[in-house]
């Protein structure tokens, strides 16, 4: 395990942060799940990545638009 540093603007690093403790989620294990499902060609998934996903859709969703507009998209 490496520790790395990442440059992230603060509104996204909290708001994500936020979601995460809300749901239970370990933040730098997302990070690492989507860097290794960007880059491989058949991402692999655990069952438990699965059901944590399927309860958080189920959840509250943000509009796109109204994100894209705060962070200056």
């Amino acid at each position: 395990m490496a520790l790395k540093t990442f440059n992230v603007e603060e509104a996204v690093y909290s708001k994500f942060s936020k979601f995460c403790k809300e749901n239970g989620i370990s933040m730098s294990k997302q990070v690492e799940l989507f860097m290794r499902s960007y880059m491989a060609e058949e991402p692999q998934v655990r069952r438990e990545y699965l059901d944590k996903l399927e309860k958080i859709r189920k959840g509250k969703f943000i509009k796109v638009s109204s994100i894209a507009g705060e962070f200056g998209a």
